[in-house]
């Protein structure tokens, strides 16, 4: 028989001296991302260090316990009886049935902060088709966390980087600078950036640019003037021949056609 569904989340806050009393275990799925401060993760005789971003993924029933090291906000959500296709991206993010620990960079953390807080929203309300809300919101946080995780600490100091390249869109980015974030060489930086985001650093910005303006010209009533200077161009008449090289239309044709689509 199928196990019914069961969903609890929360978002904890404790001070420095906060610590589980023993080691727990418990029939759920467990998501724990760390939202603010430092921790410790511990689980047999193994224990890690957990900080601010970082996502602690840990299998059904399988004993572990947390501890600040300073004041410690998280977010946590626990699962049982989901569905194949929903606990296959728990599964994707997990191996060997032993708990994982994934970073995320500032500004993803920040963004899965908002996530899971609308997920609580949702969690609380009243819903005509209450399981199919909690399902899908369960796939949309795996997958972003699926998406967004960084394994290593190396290539959590590259999303640094990427964070800086998209937190100035306004500015012209050196290498030199991006290496200087992310602790690296320049070409130590370059090869790690290919490898963790598969393209180089300066498409990386365009990507990140072009995102930034489209969303600009569907979303705000600013002129194009405007939106040219928000994302780093001098002038229009630059923006407006970048973006038709990258999209084959010029943002005002663009922009023309999103409208049209949306009415």
């Amino acid at each position: 028989m199928h196990q019914p569904l069961q969903i609890r989340s929360f978002i904890g806050t404790h001070d420095k001296n906060w610590e589980d009393s023993s080691f727990f275990r418990h029939d759920s799925l467990e998501i724990t991302v760390i939202l603010e401060g430092r921790g410790m993760f511990r689980y047999q005789d193994r224990q890690f260090d957990v900080d601010t971003g970082q996502v602690v993924l840990i299998p059904s029933d399988f004993p572990h316990s947390f501890h600040a090291v300073t004041a410690i906000r998280f977010g946590v959500l626990l699962m049982e009886g989901l569905p194949k296709g929903t606990r296959a991206w728990f599964d994707k993010l997990i191996t060997g049935n032993v708990p994982r620990i994934i970073s995320l960079s500032r500004l993803d953390g920040e963004q899965y902060e908002l996530l899971f807080r609308q997920w609580l929203r949702i969690y609380s309300a009243p819903l005509k088709e209450r399981e199919e809300n909690y399902l899908t919101w369960i796939q949309v946080l795996s997958l972003f966390i699926y998406e967004h995780s960084q394994p290593e600490q190396q290539a959590l100091s590259i999303t640094h980087a990427a964070d800086y390249i998209r937190q100035n869109l306004q500015r012209g980015i050196q290498i030199s600078d991006l290496a200087q974030v992310a602790g690296l060489s320049e070409e130590g930086f370059r090869k790690q950036f290919h490898k963790v985001y598969g393209m180089t650093p300066k498409r990386y910005q365009q990507m990140c640019k072009l995102a930034e303006a489209k969303w600009l010209l569907s979303s705000s009533d600013k002129d194009m003037q405007t939106i040219s200077e928000l994302i780093g161009f001098s002038g229009l008449h630059a923006f407006s021949g970048w973006f038709k090289k990258l999209e084959g239309q010029s943002p005002t044709e663009w922009k023309k056609l999103q409208r049209m689509y949306h009415h």
